[in-house]
């Protein structure tokens, strides 16, 4: 779970560079008149929400540091009005027919916006921990309001001991929603610290009782073995030479844990040299209507094995099954490239699954989204067709019986029937597939009275107005957006996988979340190259 230096990284980093050069070139007559703009790239988490009444829907315009409000019409959605907030609004969340509450990931902080019947504006700021991202309401009455940050920040009323082992570094912050706002920043009924990294979704159960919390980059269970290790011992697992039989140097090694041992491809154990443990509690259960909220005791307090790095979480409002969206990283496996001169397998393009883990009857059950790949050197035009890749908000029928899954990375909502993934029946031409007129989607609300989905397409800033009965989208709007027309331009070169992988199934957001790090190793060597 540390980041590996290797000549590979630096040769990654000159394409990267390249690139970006490339981009920047083709972009360079358009970007000259541009003003500058500072550009966070903060991931949306639960960007759009519906009022209570079905007659409203607020969508966080993250690059504008707003919330658009939108009257739902026959025709779809006519704007109404503008409310600025914090800096880069990522979730949203309603309570009671009047308010909008809004995490504001920069500023560190929630906007409480009154609607005031028609005349909405922020009537007062709460401060939470550092980069805020998601909201949620539950215990009784839905009173409650659960927010994710990290363990640290400006705001924090205690020592975060970063360096002090054992520590949790994932806190949610629980506010009772009648008395938020009744000093200067609001006083939390509680902190709770959660043993995991930052931490990015909530969910919550049909009855409210209890509250879901994700971590973020919750990471796979590997760690790396030093070079003066691998060297002293057995050595490094083939190919050691390249494709012209040049011995290479030694490096070091990833080791993933297998449940009793650390082992490398081999099915080696490197235990000697690797004397920690590295849990993997990834999704925690918080009794939301305890006094105050706390995590579950013992082991049905948390989930285990997951995903890596987990986007979302929905749930069912029959029968109470968690879906957390996910993806699942091969970083324990040597090398990119074709792997045809040693005859050995690379990470070539199947560096990550996107996938779906079901949390049901105190199990994780991981269900692959793209069944249909199979990995190959090739791929046919209708396997990317079938693929979804970067799954990020859902939202579930009220029926229970639907899942629909805004699939960020390929301009599509996936709907899928929640008893076949359940039990994992489900085959990729199976699914259902809506294409979007925009990309990026990152947000999905329900619109039961109407029929529709509301997607939230961040490429565009805008949003898709979706027929549910027919599957389809219906119309679509934008949202005023300052960023620079190249940002605009530039931004599906880093997730849309549609467009940069052969077979649909990752973009460099893939290893590079929401252009940031996935905090993982990995050996990007390739034996078949010559330099």
């Amino acid at each position: 779970m540390r980041l590996f230096s290797s000549s590979a990284h630096v040769r990654m980093g000159k394409i990267i560079s390249l690139l970006s050069v490339l981009i920047s070139v083709s972009l360079s007559a358009q970007a000259a008149t541009e003003r500058s703009f500072t550009l966070f790239e903060s991931g949306q988490v639960r960007p759009i929400a519906i009022s209570e009444n079905n007659q409203q829907v607020f969508a966080a315009n993250t690059p504008n540091n707003s919330v658009e409000i939108f009257d739902i019409s026959a025709s779809g959605l006519e704007y109404r009005s503008s409310v600025p907030v914090g800096l880069e609004p990522v979730a949203l969340a309603v309570r009671n027919h009047n308010e909008v509450w809004v995490v504001n990931h920069l500023s560190d902080s929630v906007s409480i916006i009154k609607l005031n019947n028609g005349n909405p504006y922020v009537a007062s700021t709460l401060h939470v921990g550092d980069e805020p991202r998601d909201i949620v309401f539950a215990g009784k009455n839905n009173d409650r309001a659960f927010i994710t940050t990290a363990h640290r920040g400006q705001n924090a009323p205690v020592d975060p001991q970063l360096t002090t082992p054992g520590v949790g570094r994932a806190d949610v912050w629980v506010f009772e929603g009648n008395q938020a706002n009744s000093t200067v920043g609001g006083t939390p009924l509680n902190i709770i610290t959660l043993f995991t990294d930052t931490p990015r979704a909530l969910t919550v159960s049909p009855d409210g009782k209890y509250v879901y919390a994700a971590g973020f980059k919750t990471g796979n269970q590997t760690t790396t073995i030093w070079e003066s290790r691998v060297t002293s011992t057995e050595g490094l697992p083939e190919p050691r030479v390249d494709s012209a039989g040049e011995t290479q140097p030694p490096v070091g090694l990833i080791v993933k844990f297998d449940g009793t041992n650390w082992v490398d491809e081999l099915n080696r154990s490197w235990n000697n040299f690797v004397r920690f443990s590295l849990p993997d509690k990834d999704v925690f259960v918080i009794d939301a209507e305890a006094n105050p909220p706390s995590q579950v005791a013992g082991q049905n307090g948390y989930f285990t094995s997951v995903g890596t790095v987990l986007f979302n979480m929905a749930t069912n409002p029959v029968n109470g099954a968690v879906y957390v969206s996910n993806t699942e990283a091969f970083n324990e496996k040597r090398f990119e490239g074709k792997g045809l001169t040693h005859d050995y397998g690379t990470v070539r393009g199947r560096f990550l699954q996107n996938r779906i883990t079901v949390l049901k009857d105190g199990n994780a059950l991981p269900r692959h989204l793209n069944k249909h790949l199979e990995f190959k050197d090739c791929c046919d035009a209708e396997d990317k067709d079938l693929t979804l890749a970067q799954p990020t908000d859902m939202v579930v029928s009220n029926d229970g019986s639907k899942l629909y899954v805004a699939a960020f990375g390929s301009g599509k909502i996936g709907v899928y029937n929640t008893a076949a993934l359940e039990n994992d029946s489900f085959k990729s031409d199976d699914v259902d597939h809506i294409s979007l007129s925009a990309g990026g989607p990152s947000g999905v609300v329900l619109d039961k009275e109407n029929d529709r989905l509301y997607v939230l397409t961040r490429f565009d800033n805008g949003i898709s107005v979706i027929d549910t009965d027919d599957n389809v989208e219906t119309s679509h709007t934008t949202m005023y957006n300052p960023e620079p027309a190249s940002v605009i331009a530039g931004r599906p070169f880093l997730y849309d996988a549609s467009y940069t992988s052969a077979d649909g199934n990752a973009a460099c957001a893939g290893c590079h979340i929401y252009g940031d790090m996935d905090d993982l190793a990995w050996d990007l060597g390739d034996p078949d190259g010559t330099s």
